[in-house]
């Protein structure tokens, strides 16, 4: 039984849907695209094109009756006939003229007129007609509700109109009262079914409201604890923040100690002819030491520019100085995998007004990668000067013929610990501190830095800077914070390294 009733009732859905999907693009012609694009007006104007297009059919019973009833139709039974015929133009209207409002208004008007103009010649303030003067209001307030006053304008202009004709001519009686009693029945009977429809229409829209305002407290209650877990993140970074700077000014301190005694053994194994498997061992040691000084630094570096504790050393410093010192630096890094060193950089550039310290630190932190990444090729430092109408700026490009980045690769470069692959940091090392401490100074210098990459072929990081850097005051505040750190925290010459 309940597969045989299933069954019928799909029979009897497929059968309702094609009509239903008719009748809904019938309605649709008469909409203008303006009014599709929201949703709440959109159901207003399927909702007026159907009730006009069927509530001026249910009317006409009332104009045939009227017209039987009459013995003498005359002007007043054809002109309310002509009112409710005139009701299935207005679809026509909305979809002519694009504008709902405008077509409400008429049809308000037309209806509020229709209802005191039947009162008026068929049965005064008993008149069947009546019923439908209410209709007009409620429609006038719910198609017009953002103009009250128009509403009530229109109304008291008709209310004004009809009571001028009853004291200058009271109600005419073209049909006896007693005769309209079928004619009230089947207007109250009609009366009712619109405004039921239009009931369980607002009602629908009222609970759509209900639960659209339901969702947007959620919404709303969802952004508020997202607030304050960001707030809640933010606090944790913030403390983040300083336990690293503090525990890396910590560790830089017995490091040096181990550097500098590593140093000192290797002078005097080198000196007493010790043998090369002690020397090696001492160097590793050395190696290591520096090596992990220079990822606490860069921890360091981070830690106190998230902090917006960093001040710039700005000096005047020569470029070509600049770049010998950086390329006597990282020159054995380049050569350790037999790469070839290729400096692009005129003789007249000139000087920069920056903090030396981190543009040789942005500097060296991008030759070293590209040493890392490249193996018996070609890296090719490019320092030039560009002279323009909005100010002057040194750009700095470090170009390699190594394994290259892939594009989807590219925005994780200068994320915190961030590196293309996986893979990289298995293969190559490395934290991933290097290069988002790079466009973290270079961002603090006043400029930025970009990079460009074919994947298998090539990488190219370009450094753009003012060339003239003006100091920005500190304020008090920030002042007194630094000088309590630098009190409470004994800081260390910082060890370059990418």
């Amino acid at each position: 039984m309940s597969v045989l009733a299933a069954s019928r009732g799909n029979r009897g859905a497929g059968w309702l849907q094609p009509m239903q999907d008719r009748l809904f693009k019938l309605i649709d012609w008469f909409i203008p695209e303006e009014a599709r694009r929201e949703r709440s007006e959109f159901g207003r104007a399927r909702n007026f094109v159907f009730t006009h297009l069927f509530g001026p059919a249910l009317a006409q019973s009332i104009s045939i009756f009227l017209y039987l009833a009459d013995p003498d139709p005359g002007l007043a039974c054809w002109t309310i006939i002509a009112c409710i015929c005139a009701f299935w133009l207005l679809p026509f209207g909305l979809r002519l003229t694009r504008n709902l409002r405008l077509i409400a208004m008429i049809s308000v008007e037309l209806l509020a007129f229709a209802a005191l103009f039947g009162a008026y010649h068929y049965g005064g303030v008993s008149s069947p007609f009546l019923p439908w003067l209410i209709v007009s209001i409620l429609l006038g307030f719910f198609y017009l509700s953002d103009r009250p006053f128009l509403v009530i304008g229109l109304f008291a202009g008709n209310l004004a109109a009809f009571s001028i004709a009853y004291v200058l001519n009271g109600f005419p009686e073209h049909v006896p009262l007693p005769a309209l009693a079928p004619v009230g029945w089947i207007s109250i009977f009609s009366a009712t079914v619109y405004m039921s429809w239009m009931a369980i229409y607002y009602a629908n829209v009222h609970s759509m409201r209900f639960d659209l305002e339901r969702e947007a407290e959620r919404h709303r209650a969802t952004a508020v604890r997202l607030r304050q877990a960001k707030e809640l993140a933010d606090d944790a970074n913030r403390a983040r923040s300083i336990f690293l700077a503090k525990m890396s000014h910590e560790l830089r301190t017995p490091l040096n100690a181990v550097i500098g005694y590593s140093e000192i053994l290797l002078e005097d194994c080198e000196a007493a002819g010790e043998s090369e498997t002690k020397l090696a061992d001492l160097r590793r040691i050395n190696a290591a030491g520096k090596h992990l000084l220079s990822l606490v630094t860069d921890v360091l570096d981070l830690s106190k520019i998230e902090a917006n504790t960093v001040e710039l050393s700005i000096e005047r410093v020569s470029l070509n100085r600049l770049l010998d010192e950086v390329i006597a630096t990282s020159q054995p890094l380049i050569a350790q995998k037999h790469n070839r060193l290729v400096i692009n950089c005129p003789k007249d550039i000139g000087t920069i007004s920056t903090d030396a310290t981190k543009l040789r630190q942005v500097m060296l932190n991008l030759l070293s990668n590209a040493a890392k990444f490249t193996s018996g090729g070609t890296i090719t430092l490019s320092v030039l000067r560009d002279r323009t109408s909005v100010g002057d700026w040194i750009e700095i490009q470090v170009h390699d013929t190594g394994i290259g980045i892939a594009k989807a690769d590219l925005p994780k470069l200068f994320q915190n610990f961030g590196q293309a692959t996986a893979a990289t940091s298995s293969v190559y090392g490395g934290t991933g501190l290097g290069l988002a401490l790079s466009q973290k100074l270079c961002a603090l210098m006043g400029g930025g830095i970009s990079v460009e990459s074919e994947e298998g072929r090539w990488s190219r990081f370009t450094v753009r800077l003012p060339a003239a850097l003006t100091p920005e005051p500190m304020d008090e505040a920030r002042l007194a914070d630094e000088a309590t750190q630098t009190l409470a925290l004994p800081l260390s010459p910082p060890l370059l390294a990418s």
